[in-house]
């Protein structure tokens, strides 16, 4: 089921980029802006994206752990079952928003909110970008903003029940979202154009969805 869940993660990161360019596309812009018009900017999107995926991959280690603990409550209440049905729910949200069906996934973006408040200000500590330096820890902060398709994959992250399962969860899903937001800042158009079609989305939009439902299925075998 792992490898499933990986490449769910990674078609999700790879087409919700028309998400992802409304999230951090201001962002993805500051980084290379101020540079010199002569200078390469491939390294300093890698460094920005690299801290992003960075953070993801943390946060999908701490959701991990905190599913490891909750699986001592498994001689209280079904608790592996529980999380395996909300992680492959999750999948069957993220896949009716890749299709273009439902946009429900977006609406979790609202429960970290708190957080970006206190960590929104320490980016201007980083802007302009200089250095790889600066847009890698750019990066990291802009891995915390509040977003719907982040806070879905991190629910299957916690369903995993393990650290090292969280963070390969969260990094593919990162991994995923890298071509667009790369070809963004290279205005690589024809790729963005590949990733927004139709029925790209919309197979995959299914793809993701059926991983979800085998999931459902499996929960009785657990």
């Amino acid at each position: 089921m792992l490898e499933l869940s990986l490449m769910a993660a990674l078609l999700v990161g790879l087409l919700g980029g028309g998400h992802c360019v409304g999230m951090c596309g201001g962002i993805v812009a500051a980084v290379t802006v101020t540079l010199p018009k002569q200078q390469p900017k491939v390294g300093y999107l890698l460094a920005y994206n690299l801290g992003r995926i960075a953070s993801y991959s943390a946060a999908g280690v701490l959701a991990g752990a905190v599913g490891a603990s909750s699986f001592f409550l498994q001689q209280v209440l079904p608790v592996e079952k529980i999380l395996y049905a909300l992680a492959s729910s999750m999948l069957i949200v993220l896949g009716l928003y890749l299709a273009g069906i439902w946009h429900g996934a977006t609406k979790l973006e609202w429960l970290g909110s708190l957080l970006w408040r206190r960590l929104q200000p320490l980016s201007k500590r980083f802007l302009p970008v200089q250095s790889l330096s600066q847009a890698f820890a750019l990066g990291t902060l802009w891995g915390w903003l509040p977003c719907g398709l982040v806070y879905s994959v991190l629910v299957a992250a916690l369903a995993s029940g393990s650290p090292a399962r969280g963070g390969l969860l969260m990094l593919a899903f990162g991994l995923g979202t890298l071509p667009t937001l790369l070809a963004m800042g290279m205005a690589a158009v024809r790729l963005k154009t590949l990733l927004q079609n139709f029925w790209v989305r919309r197979v995959s939009g299914l793809a993701v969805l059926g991983f979800g439902l085998v999931g459902l299925f499996h929960i009785a075998a657990l």
